[in-house]
């Protein structure tokens, strides 16, 4: 455990998953609750026994009376640290086996055509998060640590924040995240990633899944990251890759038990000399049975000298048999069994041994730690936690093989297995004959390197880096709000501004003064921002600078009769509001070398629908804000390698604003042209203010007791302070001109 997951002990952990860990039934009429095995369960029990927080969830039963909720609550309070949600029957079918499963479930895991998209079980499923948040809010502590777990509870992290605005909130999904073309056929695509986003962190099992959802987030949302952050409103969410482990130090602990040692011999008694291949599974279309059905089928036609030497154990847990498609699954399953038994099987051999039902915990070790072979196949899986709990059992009576999907989650860290694509049968076949002939030294390296891997980063680590990366997370975000122009901050920065008798304003024009349009023509002051400057210009006091990316053309025209200075084109052009004239800061022709870099711009334009290029006059900008966002991006990386191929010796920069690629001179930038102002007078109130990185250049140059403002959050920036929005800072401007008017 590190030194940070130990200081958090004093914190309390509260989970909340979709099924408490516990299984509840009754037994001469007296309720009996056992601890579940299999699922989210298995992942995080142990975690949560050995922190002692609390877990809260459905419990997978219904109290008939008040009475016994009570009791049962009790119960699983005092023996479990568990806190019950109780879903009635109707929620059950709507929510659970409805939007979460008939829906959700199938598209995350790309089987569109199985989705439905029910309006009443979305609005079930509404409601039931609603439920989950109301249940924590009847629980939670000022300094718990909220950790809401997978698929169900989507829009949980938002309802908590609407409720906790100051919660330190995790999510963690532990299925796929599809990608951008699967995810935009849910018609509620929006609600759900902005429930995500309630989270402060936000973790997946691979980096694939970390980047499906990132794209979605620029691509539906509209909002960037930068290395994994997202700015929601005041906050930077985090988005980051968990592998999950297994508590592997139990399963190893349980291979040398008495117990499963008599499973064993059991078992060895049964199979003889036979090698055992073995299956574990939820019952679930995802999980690809009947492929590896077809391909062991396959494997019995390929190799008849295998045929009475080798068991095929199937274990096949139920799961969701109350909806149709699971009903049609497990006919084909159980028709496919009946169908290779039959055709390959003698009076002494079965060639599959079916099991569909739940084992205990010791029979599940007992088959892990005598199987030759585990086929782990799935279709697609979020991290699949049967390839690891194999390994940890394996190596005290056999060596044995793993035969891994490419579309499990964790064949991304078990590279040593024998990986096959789920999908290709013939593949998969001979990927069993491989397994059963590999060499005893060969399985012994392959076995040791995994086992390695699993016992290093097991459950514990797992989870505490989780809530780690949560805490250090929420506590860059607390030192960010201190920066908030809020509050007392806001009147202070008034109280400086109305004692101060020689103020300099510095502001930016696009995402400052004025939002952002997808033409830039569009961007023309409103009258609100007209008055708001000519108040501000027209006080004595003041003097007020706008700087800007535009062109001379543009800001003469768009800012005539207002007594404020301009900078146009980054720094090129000066006007002074006391000259009726331009002044520019450079010199030499601009067409020398506009003629090779005009070119270049033109043909990723041509390569980039809604891309467009602007003239100014000493520089070149190409637009992207009209096309699609993330081959926009893309385009404008690989144009600005291609532009610095030109630029050696040229005096030339190539710059990436907002959605912009600018080549200009190297000695231009807003920081430059501010020290104009900046050396006039000694000035005993100085504003800056901008929303993109080419306004970091007058931040820079402020003096320390200056107010830089940020434009927009971001981690990464020089200004002291920052408001929320363009609009927060059309606001700020407006109170100070009500100030000066």
């Amino acid at each position: 455990m590190t030194d940070k997951a130990k200081k958090l002990r004093g914190r309390r952990v509260v989970i909340i998953s979709n099924r408490l860990p516990v299984s509840i039934f009754k037994e001469n009429g007296k309720i009996q609750i056992n601890p579940s095995a299999g699922g989210l369960a298995t992942g995080l029990a142990s975690y949560h026994q050995e922190n002692e927080g609390l877990w809260i969830g459905w419990p997978g039963y219904n109290p008939t009376t008040d009475k016994e909720k009570n009791i049962l609550k009790n119960r699983l309070l005092n023996e479990f640290n568990c806190y019950p949600v109780y879903l009635s029957n109707i929620e059950i079918k709507k929510y659970y086996n409805g939007f979460s499963n008939n829906t959700l479930w199938p598209l995350f895991h790309y089987f569109t055509t199985r989705c439905s998209y029910d309006h009443s079980e979305w609005e079930y499923y509404q409601s039931v998060n609603s439920k989950f948040c109301k249940a924590l809010l009847e629980t939670v502590k000022p300094d718990d640590i909220i950790w809401v777990h997978d698929y169900q509870l989507m829009l949980l992290p938002e309802m908590i924040r609407k409720e906790i605005p100051e919660a330190t909130i995790g999510f963690f999904l532990h299925i796929p995240f599809p990608s951008m073309e699967v995810f935009r056929y849910l018609p509620w695509r929006n609600e759900i990633l902005n429930g995500v986003l309630g989270a402060d962190l936000i973790g997946f099992h691979t980096y694939d899944y970390s980047r499906h959802f990132l794209s979605c987030i620029l691509r539906i949302l509209g909002k960037e990251q930068n290395y994994g952050q997202i700015v929601a409103g005041d906050r930077v969410v985090k988005v980051d890759t968990f592998p999950m482990g297994i508590d592997a130090a139990r399963f190893i602990a349980g291979v040398a038990s008495e117990e499963v040692n008599a499973e064993n011999d059991n078992l060895m008694k049964t199979m003889k000399e036979n090698k055992i291949i073995l299956s574990v599974d939820r019952l679930d279309f995802t999980k690809g049975i009947p492929e590896r059905l077809q391909a062991f089928e396959l494997f019995l036609e390929n190799h008849p000298d295998w045929h009475g030497k080798v068991t095929y154990i199937m274990l096949c847990v139920p799961s969701r048999d109350k909806i149709q498609q699971y009903r049609m699954l497990k006919k084909e399953v159980d028709e496919l069994v009946g169908k290779i038994n039959g055709r390959f099987g003698t009076p002494g051999w079965s060639p599959i041994l079916y099991m569909y039902r739940s084992v205990p915990f010791t029979t599940l070790i007992g088959l892990y730690s005598s199987a030759d072979l585990a086929l782990v196949t799935p279709v697609r899986d979020g991290m699949n936690l049967v390839s690891k709990e194999y390994l940890a059992c394996q190596g005290q009576h056999k060596n044995g093989v793993l035969v891994l999907s490419e579309t499990a989650g964790s064949a991304a860290e078990l590279g040593e297995a024998i990986i096959v694509n789920p999908n290709n049968v013939n593949s998969m076949a001979e990927a069993i004959y491989q397994g059963l002939t590999m060499p005893e030294e060969d399985k012994k390296a392959a076995l040791k390197l995994m086992q390695k891997r699993i016992k290093r980063y097991n459950v514990f680590r797992w989870a505490d880096d989780f809530v780690e990366q949560l805490v250090n997370t929420k506590e860059n975000q607390e030192k960010n709000q201190q920066r908030l122009l809020a509050g007392r901050l806001k009147q202070r920065l008034f109280t400086d501004y109305q004692q101060a008798n020689r103020r300099l304003l510095l502001l930016d024009y696009d995402g400052t003064l004025v939002s952002f349009k997808k033409k830039p023509e569009q961007a023309k002051p409103d009258q609100e921002l007209i008055e708001s400057l000519k108040n501000l210009a027209g006080d004595p006091k003041n003097r007020v600078v706008v700087i800007s990316g535009r062109d001379r053309g543009s800001l003469s025209e768009w800012l005539a009769g207002i007594e404020v200075d301009l900078v146009a084109e980054h720094g090129i052009w000066i006007k002074e509001r006391d000259y009726p004239d331009w002044e520019s800061t450079q010199k030499g022709n601009p067409e020398d070398w506009k003629s090779n870099i005009y070119p270049v711009f033109e043909v990723f334009a041509e390569r980039t629908p809604g891309a467009f290029i602007e003239e100014k006059s000493f520089s070149l900008v190409w637009h992207y804000r009209k096309s699609e966002p993330e081959l926009g991006s893309l385009r404008a990386k690989e144009l600005m390698d291609a532009i610095r191929v030109f630029l050696n010796s040229t005096g030339l920069q190539v710059l990436l604003g907002n959605k912009v690629v600018e080549v200009k001179p190297v000695d231009i930038n807003k920081g430059k042209a501010s020290v104009h102002w900046l050396e006039k007078e000694e000035w005993d109130f100085i504003l800056g203010m901008g929303d993109d990185w080419t306004d970091e250049d007058i931040f820079a140059v402020l003096p320390e007791q200056a107010w830089s403002i940020k434009v927009g959050f971001t981690a990464f920036t020089k200004a002291h302070y920052y408001v929320e929005s363009q609009k927060a800072a059309r606001s700020l401007l407006k109170s100070l001109a009500g100030i000066s008017g």
